[in-house]
């Protein structure tokens, strides 16, 4: 036997009508509580807290009118945001059922109902209720997530880095769209969290979505959300990452990965702030701040029109350059000694400082991968130690080494690319898992990069 789920709250002033649907829904729901008096609504949603208010418009002050019905349902609203109210009334008319749904109400019944049609209209409120408390509970997940991530560690002091600085703290007190360009490894996310953690929704929900990991076929149901059924694997439904931020920021890092198709829908999520889960036409109202982040010549891809230009400027209200390591100075021999103090304490090693030489090497060295090579060559270079200093011998640089000193040759990125990966794979023996981890990128993009 289906185990029965949901408590319904009636309001009507009609006894009859409250032991019809009583004697009507009690085969279907887990309770059913009914009552005659609307000033007694406040008293049952905190001490029987129901899924569902079926309310009635019109009660002994108000024959016909409705204003009663909105009058409640205000009330109700305030005292829970979430609630789910459905108005029923014997005197309905279009601009009345128009009127109710721009209220807030979930839904509204015409007296006297068909019964099939009553019964469809309360289990969809139903599966309502339950999408919204799954929603909310995703949400209190990742505001405990967030609070428990009290810092993070953005080091430098070029004046490069003075620049962006500047610039996080000039956005403190906006709710503006951010786009963050930079290359692989810069510590975009880093920036993106700096600018939530100083922004009016500081405290709010946090989401992160990290496009370059996620197969295109996913793109929409990790976006938007999916009903069940929506395809095959749909189970159950799910909200979308853009829903779950609601509220807060959402992150879309390497967001020049969308496909042209998935741009035109974000491009209409923010332009009207719904979306439409996978599988369903009801819009569901949103309200994110938006930080992106990508790799790319975003410009170019607008050029050569692989990436549409009006959700460009969707994004880009303000935008913030990272430089690449190299061109930040001594900021690589300050984040080589963060970098040297968290990997000792993490491999309890004794390694205390990096010598000269090595340090000569650091500096003159491009870093192509930028600060998550730089983070992948130190926490190599203790692991594999024996010593008290790390010496120029202790690092073995992905790919071969390129002076930056002035007149040396350097190499074509792309070379450099598909040297890194070459390496990368003789050195895991093929393990494509391995090998990402060591140039410091996921999975999917490296096969993009092996196919390229």
């Amino acid at each position: 036997m289906t185990e029965k789920k949901g408590k319904i709250l009636i309001i009507d002033d009609n006894e009859d009508v409250l032991f019809a649907l009583k004697v009507l829904l009690t085969p279907y729901v887990e309770a059913v509580k009914v009552s005659a008096y609307p000033d007694k609504i406040d008293r049952y949603m905190v001490d029987y807290q129901p899924d569902i208010i079926l309310l009635d418009m019109n009660f002994r002050s108000d024959a016909i009118g409705g204003q009663e019905g909105f009058y409640w349902l205000d009330r109700i609203l305030k005292t829970d945001p979430q609630a789910i109210v459905v108005l029923m009334t014997a005197y309905a008319d279009t601009d009345k059922a128009v009127k109710a749904i721009k209220s807030g109400a979930a839904d509204f019944i015409s007296k006297p109902w068909e019964r099939d049609k009553l019964l469809a209209t309360l289990f969809s409120a139903l599966k309502l209720k339950d999408s919204r408390r799954e929603v909310e509970n995703l949400k209190k997940q990742m505001e405990v997530l967030n609070t428990t991530e009290t810092t993070y560690e953005i080091i430098g002091e070029s004046d490069v880095m003075k620049k962006v600085f500047d610039m996080v703290d000039k956005l403190s007190g906006t709710d503006a769209n951010i786009l963050i360009l930079g290359e692989n490894g810069t510590g975009k996310d880093l920036i993106a969290k700096a600018i939530y953690h100083h922004s009016p929704r500081a405290g709010k929900v946090f989401v992160t979505i990290d496009l370059g990991t996620i197969p295109e076929s996913l793109f929409e149901g990790e976006l938007f959300g999916y009903e069940k059924g929506a395809f095959t694997d749909a189970k159950k439904e799910k909200p979308g990452r853009m829903e779950a931020a609601s509220g807060g920021t959402l992150f879309l890092d390497e967001i020049a990965n969308l496909s042209l198709p998935m741009q035109a829908k974000m491009l209409t999520a923010i332009e009207k702030r719904t979306i439409s889960r996978l599988g369903s036409n009801r819009p569901i109202p949103v309200d994110v701040r938006l930080i992106s982040a990508t790799n790319a010549n975003i410009y170019r891809e607008v050029e050569n029109g692989n990436f549409r230009q009006d959700l460009l400027y969707r994004i880009n209200t303000i935008e913030i350059h990272i430089p690449p390591l190299r061109e930040r100075g001594q900021d690589i021999l300050l984040l080589a000694d963060f970098f040297l103090q968290k990997c000792s304490v993490k491999y309890k090693k004794t390694v205390k400082g990096i010598s000269a030489k090595a340090k000569s090497k650091l500096m003159n060295y491009s870093w192509p991968g930028n600060v998550r090579e730089l983070q992948n060559a130190i926490e190599r270079a203790v692991i594999l130690s024996s010593e008290n200093n790390l010496d120029a011998s202790d690092f073995i640089m992905q790919p071969a080494e390129i002076k930056r000193k002035e007149g040396a040759e350097m190499l074509n990125l792309e070379q450099i690319e598909r040297e890194a990966i070459e390496k990368a794979l003789k050195i895991s023996g093929g393990n494509i898992n391995k090998a990402a981890d060591l140039l410091g990128i996921s999975r999917f993009t490296l096969y993009r990069k092996m196919n390229k």
